[in-house]
């Protein structure tokens, strides 16, 4: 079975005073943490190992999940110092923790109301390589219908399944990459927009989008929202 990462190094500014004392990975909604919803969806999945990386309060983090046994996983912490190395320098940095094969990558402050069951298969493309042994994919994004704080959307997707740039979608913070993407990149603080701007130029990203109900929570109004809305769905 593959392995995932949790991104979990963020500070949270928007979320204080909640985040004061918490990671934004550790805020509570529907009764349970968000980092625990990933890793509750993500054991029934079949996955075990999963990567976690921390920066802001990280020996809160990694003492709270500890090495996963209570939720049924194996967790491999990978901490950063300072205030993290943002998105793709945090997967860089975690990648002797990931192996070589290709492998999921989600966003710790997101939530999704639905099973993971669309994870289960990884795009064929990203397991296939050109006669130079580079892989044909180097990432699959997972992207969303635009929510109200992003109505000017961030992508589109091409006939043929590429990404493209385009106001019809949100990336959703799902992703599969594959570990060649980030060959010789030095570890360093820097996002994963300019890797995305390269990968949509050599036509090695491509995408899909969730049906499920999605949830970005930045904000305490956000995260009011989506407390709300667990409450007034529940099974």
């Amino acid at each position: 079975m593959f392995k995932a990462m949790i991104l979990a190094a963020g500070q949270g500014k928007r979320l204080r005073p909640i985040t004061n004392t918490i990671p934004k990975p550790m805020v509570s909604v529907g009764g349970q943490t968000l980092i625990g919803w990933h890793l509750q969806k993500l054991k029934a999945l079949g996955v075990d190992n999963i990567v976690v990386n921390g920066a802001y309060l990280k020996e809160v983090l990694f003492d709270y999940l500890k090495d996963g046994s209570a939720f049924g996983v194996n967790i491999i912490p990978s901490p950063e110092e300072g205030d993290g190395l943002e998105t793709a320098g945090g997967i860089i940095n975690a990648l002797p923790l990931l192996g070589s094969e290709p492998f999921l990558v989600i966003n710790g402050d997101i939530f999704l109301d639905s099973n993971y069951d669309f994870l289960k298969t990884c795009p064929d493309k990203l397991l296939t390589y050109d006669d130079k042994g580079e892989p044909n994919l180097y990432g699959h994004l997972f992207l969303t219908n635009n929510p109200a704080h992003n109505q000017k959307g961030d992508y589109a997707i091409s006939e043929e399944g590429l990404l493209s740039y385009g106001s019809d979608y949100t990336f959703s913070g799902f992703a599969w990459y594959h570990p060649q993407a980030f060959a010789s990149c030095a570890v360093a603080r820097e996002p994963l927009r300019p890797y995305f701007d390269k990968w949509v130029a050599q036509g090695k990203l491509t995408a899909s989008v969730l049906s499920a109900k999605w949830f970005d929570v930045g904000t305490v109004d956000r995260l009011n929202e989506l407390n709300t809305y667990l409450a007034n769905h529940k099974n």
